[in-house]
């Protein structure tokens, strides 16, 4: 086998294997479209939670505003 079929073979399984990702990240895109993230709502038992823990650490203080960072 000469070198110059080396290279062609590398070179042609490189291709491939970038079409292949290529492809994949299309289809997982696709995935995401149709089936999007649910967004989390804060509920009241979480409220609670953080209010009688912020209430034991520092006595006295009030929560205003409750944010869920990302």
């Amino acid at each position: 086998m000469e070198t110059t079929e080396l290279y062609m073979i590398c070179g042609i399984a490189f291709l491939v294997v970038f079409v292949i990702l290529t492809l994949l990240a299309f289809l997982m895109r696709i995935i995401m479209l149709i089936f999007p993230e649910k967004v989390a709502e804060i509920d009241s038992a979480l409220i609670a939670a953080v209010a009688a823990t912020v209430q034991t650490v520092f006595p006295g203080t009030k929560i205003t505003k409750l944010e869920e960072r990302k």
